[in-house]
């Protein structure tokens, strides 16, 4: 399984930037370590949370909210019911304000229970919610006071070399795993991934093993298992054609790979889906 895993996060059709509230609300829920280039605020409004950032462990009570950077590797785990709004902001948009090339960086800690910056991010989820003639005006306004207050309070202009490499590092990465995800199922290979994107399939290799914390085969065939788990639920697909479907050689190598990892065979998988659903 995939240790760190990229998140390709995309905006809400009528804003630049994503809003919504966190899906782990009911509860029992675990976001595993991943990363992605937008930044991220978690403002809690009911409940709690735990989050890990790097080797770090935060705790978030009601009235708290917390900044993660780009491409910093975290978990999120919510075991009891909460409100959590959910504010993820392209990396673009901070553009003019970067201290190195495509980096910026903000405190993880709100400053004593920021309320103004609460207030900011409250109103605007309901206005959104609303959607009143106009609404997304207002929804801009409170953004950008959001914006403004990231930068005048919690940036952070010091950077060290460690923090530039890895944040470099990991912009390279989220490139090459975007260009998997969309070519997943296709003949690829550590070496042709390799010329693509012009390193050595050794220097790719330690890159993928260091910060993704899985080879690059693994990471492949584990992309290529998501995508026909979801097909085994949705799809009327024979396991053969769900398997060449999604990269696979053929249903005997699919077979093997996803009982090797989800510990079940794919037809029985998918048996045992369609009497669950039904009984719901």
């Amino acid at each position: 399984m995939i240790q760190f895993d990229h998140e390709l996060i995309m905006p809400n059709e009528d804003l630049p930037f994503k809003l919504f509230l966190f899906e782990g609300k009911n509860g029992n829920y675990e976001r595993g370590r991943h990363w992605h280039r937008s930044v991220e605020i978690f403002a809690v409004c009911e409940g709690g949370l735990k989050f890990y950032i790097e080797d770090e462990k935060y705790v978030l009570s009601k009235g708290e909210f917390l900044i993660v950077n780009s491409n910093e590797v975290h978990a999120v785990h919510s075991p009891e019911p909460n409100k959590t709004i959910v504010l993820q902001i392209p990396l673009r948009l901070f553009e003019n304000y970067f201290t190195a090339e495509q980096m910026i960086r903000f405190t993880h800690y709100s400053k004593e229970c920021d309320v103004e910056m609460m207030r900011y991010i409250q109103t605007m989820y309901e206005i959104y919610l609303q959607k009143q003639r106009g609404y997304d005006m207002q929804v801009k306004g409170f953004f950008y006071l959001i914006m403004h207050r990231l930068i005048a309070v919690y940036q952070e202009t010091d950077i060290t070399e460690e923090q530039l490499r890895k944040n470099k590092n990991l912009n390279k990465l989220s490139a090459i795993t975007s260009y998997v995800k969309e070519n997943y199922n296709t003949d690829l290979n550590l070496v042709t991934i390799a010329r693509i994107f012009g390193y050595s399939p050794t220097y790719l290799s330690r890159m993928f093993q260091k910060y993704a914390g899985i080879n690059f085969k693994s990471y492949l065939q584990d992309i290529r298992l998501r995508y026909a788990l979801k097909d085994l639920q949705r799809s009327q697909d024979t396991l053969s054609e769900i398997a060449l479907n999604h990269g696979f050689p053929n249903g005997k190598a699919f077979a093997r790979a996803f009982t090797n990892q989800y510990g079940i065979l794919p037809s029985k998988y998918r048996e045992e889906y369609q009497k669950d659903k039904k009984l719901t």
